[in-house]
Parts: structure tokens; sequence; C-alpha cells
């Protein structure tokens, strides 16, 4: 940012010269404080807010000026000051709105006089919406999240209060900060500078300005998450068919005429307000809000959320927000949880001049020093007032962390840490995993090599080749200078029916990916003798073929040995962009079956050969096989967030574009490509679309193995983890094909509460539609249509399908997949 502002104004900002410095209360006639007040230089947009205590402070320049502090429901008050060197203390008492009800005649069927009101805002919203094409703002955030109740234990594990920084009963303040933020805007594109961002206990605290537009149809509140399909604004173009109105009274502010508006939806489970809005006469511009979201009405990981905006004249023609609060509760897991993020923007400018180039792919830029100012800097630009558990929280927990970070520096630190037992008892063994790490000095930090080791229970499978087998992973990371890693990972199982020893090794050599372009290289180089599955997708794992070989007698998982040597390297440049090469030298050994325990005896069923009986035809013998490829992966329009020493991708509204190659030598012959494009489309409302779509095939088939063909990952079993990547009835082997040509469509959209909303009992428990297909297309003879609908975030997380499979070669299938979708679900991701 200092390559745009003049050293001079920077200086202004944090040290406010010739200045002086009011400061004060702000209650009702009855003494109770009024909290998040606000108050301002009349004439200018310059201001404060109070805080939660009702008390405020702000700079305002010497001289003779009015200072107005207005608060939702009572009326604006306004004195007359004179600012010289001195603090001045100023109180304000306020008094409620009386409000005025318009003289109307409503006759038998008419409506309430809102109605009215509410269609010349609508016919307004899209004029004000692109009123401003360029403006630039400061804002300043301060979040505050509170404990109000901690369980003693969650899934099983015991919540140290000390450690999440509230007291013995579980009450207190979890996280604080604040920051000041430079927004530029200038259609469509927006950055962000932050100036300065401080967390309590140290570190870059929420620095994001929740910008949130009444004037938009749709409206994202704080975050996707809390509403996949953004919710209705009270004045949208369609507000009439989801809410009802009713003119609570009128009041004059200032030479305007505000009209209170009551907002109430008209059925429960859409995604809509609850509250008030305040509409200005005449010129129908939004004065203020006071609007909630519940469960109700869609809301999502919340049980409440309240915005209440107060919008000011910056010019004789345009409003803008001036301050902005929003709280939120929720219960959740046992844990009781308040917050409230207090959005102040001062110092609009409606005619900015941006440099050329500024709007970029950078959207939100730190200053190389936004998280080490001090406390001097935060006290002369703060506007609004800490409470007392705040200050108290900022110190303890800052001189906590400043201790821990001298502790770090010190040789007793390093001892300590060497000396603490890190002890390895049986449930880590057998349930958890376990590790050790070898701390040591490098410079003036601490560093580490770590040891980890894998559950023996994830490791233990049953197939019908190795009968019982143990797969266990031991693993060392080394720590290397320039946050580099050196990753040396190693893979050792054991079949206990066919007696047969499979161990390999991989060494990795990991770039930090934290330099000036955010970029990172790796090499891995591995060997030794494996077992894999013929598919190289893996489309079923080793937990779910476990269970069908022991209870159902299925043997779905077809797996070959081979010793192999192979060598890969892989970069990324900044998320847009990534590579890989590869080389592969395999000798591959065909396997037989050497177990045939169940769990239920079943003579009418037989285990099926471990040769795909699909592909009987086509024979597996022991060869030698090297294969050399590569893919690339691009995802243009990628935006990014840019700290002091690295950037970080924030994704792209484009779809992603990939492409591979391979080739076989030896006694293969072969070459193979593929190309795709996928992306997840959300249309808000109407829900979101997720597809994905590849072609591909053999330029050239001379000798194709069983393991280099085109397999489509089937899945025969109920469960379904590879949304977007699978066929939910597909045979597991049935398509595999050396075509010259092939493609696969994959598409499914979530329609996020859109239908199951007019559904009793969906509604209350927020089960959401999903519906889609999935089809690939070899030949006449060769091909596979599936449909499917179904419910997800059930409980959150699953998600449940019925669905119909055309097959060519078989007859249509019906069945039920069970997976993970919905708010928390979907971020289980199986590629």
């Amino acid at each position: 940012m200092t390559r745009y502002l003049p050293l001079s104004l920077l200086f202004l900002f944090a040290i406010p010269a010739h200045a002086t410095l009011i400061r004060g209360k702000i209650a009702n006639g009855k003494g109770e404080f009024l909290p998040f007040a606000t108050v301002m230089i009349k004439g200018t947009t310059q201001g404060t807010t109070a805080n939660a205590e009702g008390l405020y402070q702000l700079d305002v320049p010497q001289g003779s000026h009015v200072i107005v502090c207005q608060y939702m429901g009572y009326r604006k008050e306004e004195k007359t000051i004179q600012a010289g060197s001195a603090t001045l203390e100023l109180n304000f008492v306020l008094q409620p709105l009386s409000m005025q009800i318009k003289e109307v005649v409503v006759r038998s069927g008419g409506e309430d006089p809102a109605y009215a009101i509410i269609r010349q805002a609508i016919k307004k919203r899209s004029f004000y919406q692109s009123q401003v094409k360029n403006y630039s703002v400061e804002s300043y955030i301060k979040m505050l999240a509170r404990l109000r109740k901690t369980p003693k234990r969650v899934f099983g594990q015991k919540i140290d209060t000390e450690e999440i920084g509230v007291d013995s009963t579980g009450k207190g303040i979890v996280s604080l900060s604040e920051s000041v933020t430079r927004i530029a805007y200038r259609a469509p594109d927006t950055k962000l500078e932050v100036i300065s961002s401080r967390q309590s206990g140290g570190g870059l605290g929420f620095s994001i300005p929740t910008i949130i537009s009444f004037y938009d149809n749709n409206v994202e509140a704080v975050a996707s998450e809390l509403g996949p399909r953004g919710f209705i604004s009270p004045i949208s173009e369609n507000a009439l068919f989801y809410y009802k109105y009713r003119l609570e009274g009128t009041f004059m502010d200032d030479d305007k005429l505000v009209n209170k508006i009551k907002v109430i939806p008209r059925r429960k489970y859409e995604p809509v307000f609850s509250g008030y809005i305040f509409i200005t006469e005449d010129d129908w511009r939004i004065h203020s809000t006071d609007l909630m979201l519940t469960k109700e009405y869609q809301l999502e990981l919340l049980d409440t959320l309240v915005i209440r905006q107060t919008h000011v004249p910056v010019n004789a023609t345009v409003w803008r927000t001036k301050d902005q609060v929003v709280y939120v509760a929720t219960k959740l897991f046992g844990f009781d949880i308040v917050a409230n993020s207090v959005n102040v923007y001062s110092n609009y400018n409606l005619d900015p001049v941006f440099p050329k180039g500024y709007f970029n792919k950078v959207i939100m830029k730190y200053e190389k020093d936004a998280e080490f100012r001090g406390m001097n800097y935060w006290d002369s630009i703060r506007p609004v007032p800490l409470e007392e558990e705040e200050q108290k929280d900022y110190r303890v927990k800052d001189s906590t962390a400043r201790a821990r970070r001298d502790s770090a520096r010190s040789g007793r630190h390093l001892d300590s840490l060497r000396r603490k037992p890190q002890r390895v008892e049986l449930n880590n063994i057998f349930l958890t995993g376990w590790g050790h790490t070898w701390y040591f000095r490098r410079d003036t930090a601490i560093a580490a090599h770590r040891f980890n080791m894998g559950s023996l229970i994830k490791g233990l499978s049953y197939n019908t080749v190795e009968g019982a087998s143990l797969y266990i992973t031991p693993g060392v990371t080394f720590s290397l200078p320039k946050n580099k890693a050196l990753i040396w990972q190693n893979n050792i199982r054991y079949g206990f029916t066919n007696t047969h020893l499979n161990a390999y090794t991989s060494l990795t050599y990991a770039g930090s990916g934290q330099g000036e372009y955010g970029t990172g290289n790796s090499w891995t180089i591995s060997g030794g003798k494996r077992i894999s599955q013929f598919n190289r997708g893996e489309p079923i794992g080793p937990i779910m073929n476990s269970l069908y070989t022991l209870l159902l007698k299925e043997n779905y998982m077809k797996l070959y040995e081979s010793w192999f040597g192979g060598i890969n390297f892989y970069r990324n440049f900044q998320r847009t962009v990534s590579f890989s090469l590869n080389a592969n030298y395999e000798n591959r050994i065909p396997l037989e079956n050497t177990e045939d325990y169940v769990l239920f005896k079943n003579s009418e069923k037989v285990f099926t050969p471990n040769h795909p009986q699909e592909l009987a035809h086509i024979p597996f013998n022991r060869e030698e096989v090297i294969t050399v490829g590569g893919s690339i992966s691009f995802q243009p329009g990628q935006r990014f967030i840019e700290y002091p020493n690295r950037r970080v991708g924030m994704g792209s509204k484009y779809p992603t574009f990939t492409a591979s190659y391979r080739k076989g030598f030896l006694d293969a012959d072969f070459d193979k490509w593929n190309i795709g494009v996928s992306d997840n489309m959300n249309f808000k409302l109407l829900g979101e679309l997720r597809y994905h779509f590849t072609g591909g095939g053999f330029l050239n088939n001379s000798k194709v193995s069983i393991p280099d063909m085109q397999h489509f990952n089937g899945n025969q079993t109920f469960l379904n983890i590879r949304y977007v990547n699978s066929f939910q009835l597909a045979p597991y082997y049935q398509y595999s094909t050396t075509a010259k040509l092939y493609g696969t469509a994959n598409v499914e959209h979530h329609f996020n509460g859109l239908l199951t909303n007019r559904i009793p009992l969906f509604n209350r428990l927020k089960w959401h539609l999903v519906a889609g297909s999935n089809a690939f297309y070899v030949n006449r003879d060769n091909n596979y249509v599936e449909v499917f609908a179904g419910l997800e975030n059930i409980f959150k997380v699953l998600r449940v399908d019925v669905v119909a499979g055309y097959q060519s070669q078989a007859d249509t299938r019906i069945g039920i997949r069970v997976g993970f979708g919905g708010i928390l679900g979907s971020a289980f991701k199986f590629e």
C-alpha cells in the first residue's frame, strides 16, 4: 500500500495531528447503555461506533463541530462542541422515537401502506446497487467470540479450558481481534489492503470486511456455508413473493421522513430475513436495517444471526453504510457460543484515482508490518473503545504468548521439549497411531524431525489373495532449512495366508511453497515390492472389501504384485497451474486366491477368480513394463491473498482443465491420453451444479495389459465416496477398454433446500434434494448411463441416493448408495 499512498498520509492516519479526543457514554432515559450506537461529525462520514457497554471515543479536528449520536429506535441527538487541545467528555442520553402513523384509509381487502413503500424501494434497488462505480473507504473491524458454556468432553476427548483460553467454569473470550483495512472498488472489482491486523495472543486477526448489501437480490450473510442458497433481500425483485410487510410508523431524521417497516416471512423454511428495514420517503433508499436469520429460515450451523446497519449520506445523492454490527449465537456439540463483529466505515472517497494495474489477481494484500503495530498505534486509531474484559484478554494472552516466544528462544525450552515424555500407549499403537519428535536448534529457532506410525487396526484387512493382511507405514520427516523437508516413507505389508511380504520405500524432497510467487517443487524416488489393484484408481478400499468378503462372500478387489522403481517430479504455480512428470518400471506378477474363509457359510455362492472375471479373455502373465508420462492441471482466473512472505490461492470462477499422457515400453506398447474439465457452479436460490467431463483413448493400443487399460470407477458396494468421479452401480471391470476414443460425463445438482423446504419433516430436518446422472460411452456395445436422486445434509454429513443404471451389457439395475454430503459432509472429498 505504501506504493500508492504518501507516507505523510500514513503518518496522519496513525497519529492524528491537531486532533481532540472526545469520549463518553451513550444511554437511554432509564440509564441503560445503548451498545454499538453511531457517533459522527455532522456533515462528514468521520465517526465511530460505541462498544457493547455504550462507551465511545472519537478524534475530531480542533475547532467547532456538531456531534451527532443515533441509535435504532431512538431520536437522533446533536451537540455542538469547541474542540481544543484537551480531551472532552461528551455523554448522550437518547429518547425513544415517537412513531407517527400516516392517516391511511384501508378498504376491505386492501393492503398495508408498507407495500407501496416497498414497491418503490424495489424499483430503485438496481439504481442504488450500481449507483457508485468507484470508491475507496477504510474499515475498522473488531471481532469478539465468547463461550458461555463449555462441555467437559467432545467425542470422548477431554476439553482443556486453559488451552482454549477460558476460565475453569468454561466461560470467557475465545477469540478477539481487530484490524484496519482499506477497501478499493472499481466495478466490478474489489481490492482489500490490510493496513494493520492483530489477534489476542499474537498473529493476524480477522481482516476481511463483511460487505453485506441489501440492494443485492441475493444476500450472502457472512459466509456461504451459513446458507449455500444465499438469502433473499427484503427489497429484491421477487421479495413480495417471500415477504409480508407492515408499516410500524414514521419519524423525521434531519429533513428526511423515514418509514419503519416490519419484515415478515410469508412461509417458514425459506431463505429469508425477519425484523425491520427503514426506508426513506421520496428517494426510497435504505436508511438502516435490523434483520435476523434463524434456523427456521435455512440458516445453517448457527442458531441466530442478526445484521444491523446504519446508512449515512456521503454527499448530496449517495448514501453508504456507516457501521454494521453482526451478532451470532449457536449451541454446537455442547459449546454455547456468542460472537459479534463490528465494522466501522470511514473516509469514503467517491472519486478515487487508482494507479494503472492496481486491480489485478491479488484481491487482498497485507502490509509488511500489518501484524507488528504497537499498542500506541492501536490506542491512537481504534474507533471503538475496548471493554474492560477485552483489555484484560489482550493483556493476559499477549503476555502469555510473549513469554512463550521468549521461552522458545532459550536453551531451557529446548531442553524441556527434549525431556517432555512422549509416551506410547496401547490405544496409540492399535487405534490412533503414534510418533516421536526430535527437537534441535536451527539459527534462532527450534526445529524438529518427526517419526510417525499409523495404527495397527487401520492397517488390518482381509482379502481372498492374502487372507488376513497387516499394512504398516512407518515414516520420518526431516526438517531442512528454508522450510523445506525430506520425507522418508516406508510401506510394509504381510499376507498371513499366502505368506508374501511386500515392502517398498519412497523419499520425497518437498519445497516450501512459500516463495514470492507461491510455487513449490517436489521430487519423489520410490522402489521395492508392492501389491496393487488392477484399476489404479482403487475403486474399492480395503475396509469395504474386507466386509463384503467376510460377510457376503464377494471378493471385489483384484490384485497383482510388482517389483518396481519410479521417479516423479511435481511443480505448482500459485494453484493456477500444476504439472507432474513421472517414469516407472514394473515387473508384474499375477496372483491367485489362497483363502476362502467367510463368517457365514453360503454354499450357493463361490468366490470369483482374482483375475477380473469380465476380462477373462485377456491373459495376464508375468511381464516387465516401463511407463513414462505426465499430467497438467490449469484453472484460469486464479485470485490471491498476498501476505508479506507468500501468496495463497483463493480459487477462481472458471473451470479446472486437466490433461495427461502415458507411454508404455518393453512388454507394453501403447500411447494413452486423457483430457477433462470440471467445476462447481453456485446458482444461489436455484442450487449448485457440479460437473466433470472427460475424454480420452489410445492413440496406439498394440500391447496393453490389464493394469494399463482404461478402467471406469465402478461401485458394487452400498457406500459411494467419489461423487462426480465414479459410476454408482457399474461393475468394476465390465467396461474396461483399449478403445481409441471414449467419453465420460458426471453431472449432479444440489438443490440445497429448494423443493424440500416445502415438504413437511424434510424442511425441519433440512434434508436437501440432490439429483444427477453419470454416463460413459465407448461404442454402441460398450456404454452406460445411470440417473439418481437422493437426499443429503442428513445430520449435516450423510447422503443417500436411489440409482437406476442402464447398462449396454446387462439388465437395468436399481440400487441405494450411501455417502457423505451436505454442509459438513461435502468436506469429505475423494478424487
